[in-house]
């Protein structure tokens, strides 16, 4: 508990709980302060046993890290793991990935390689939401395994997936799919089978968000996903809570076509994805 609270104090709006119950959290690491270009968002599952007899669960999400850097990044974390064996180590990480980036930015003129943002940038995006910082789609279905994967009590079987009528403008298309889900396995099963279908897998952005009552606590487990298209899912899930809707999955695919929309994109996401709750 010490731990988070100065790892809070000391990293500000870059500090962002995604979890509380879970302890799950995600920090923002830019090489510098002024005009960053080089940025990862180190997310982190703190287990039982941390840090006395377990390290941190980890991802390293940036669109351009892959391969050979991921690799020696995630070597020089456990090498800080091992070295502190018993204390708590998520500030040495931290500041560890920044050094990183910051050679990465002296030694190279080279900017970030990133193969998936959104390409439609507007001012004041996302700037009603806390919700950032958010893994890819294929680290949100990691994060759900690893979540669900303690858990004896969930539901196996793979809920009905109803597919919305798509809605196209100026070439982009943007459909809606919708299933009813009441555990977390649930919902990455749902995310797995949908991109299994390669028209889906190969959409420009897939965005989510669930909303689940847990009937025990009294309280929703809910999340979300951008997938690129900055405060998409946050805006989703916004949506969600005005219909006051709860135990579904709604994911919305985007095909960009070439020609940007601007915030006409965000009112044809929410259209669809009130359309197949309608529905």
């Amino acid at each position: 508990i010490d731990e988070i609270e100065a790892l809070s104090s000391i990293y500000g709006e870059d500090w962002c709980v995604v979890d509380e119950d879970e302890k799950i959290y995600c920090i923002k690491i830019n090489d510098c302060l002024d005009q960053p270009k080089w940025t990862i968002c180190l997310q982190v599952i703190l287990p039982p046993g941390y840090p006395s007899a377990e390290p941190p669960i980890y991802q390293l999400n940036a669109p351009w890290l892959r391969g050979e850097d991921y690799m020696e990044l995630a070597n020089s974390l456990e090498e800080i793991y091992i070295q502190n064996l018993g204390e708590s180590i998520l500030y040495l990480w931290v500041e560890k990935i920044r050094e990183v980036l910051i050679e990465k930015a002296q030694s190279s003129d080279q900017e970030p390689d990133i193969k998936k943002t959104s390409e439609e940038i507007d001012e004041g995006d996302g700037g009603d939401f806390l919700l950032d910082y958010r893994p890819i789609q294929e680290d949100a279905i990691k994060m759900l395994n690893y979540i669900t994967s303690e858990s004896q009590e969930v539901d196996e079987e793979l809920p009905s997936i109803h597919h919305g009528n798509p809605i196209t403008d100026r070439r982009s298309t943007f459909q809606a799919h919708l299933a009813p889900v009441v555990t977390l396995k649930q919902v990455k099963r749902v995310l797995e089978k949908l991109n299994e279908n390669k028209k889906i897998a190969s959409a420009t952005h897939n965005i989510y968000a669930y909303r689940i009552y847990c009937e025990d606590k009294q309280t929703f487990l809910q999340d979300c996903e951008d997938d690129g298209e900055t405060a998409a899912g946050g805006r989703l899930l916004h949506l969600m809570q005005i219909l006051n809707v709860h135990n579904v999955l709604v994911v919305v695919s985007r095909w960009y076509g070439g020609i940007l929309l601007g915030p006409d994109r965000f009112k044809h996401i929410n259209n669809c994805a009130r359309n197949v709750l309608v529905e």
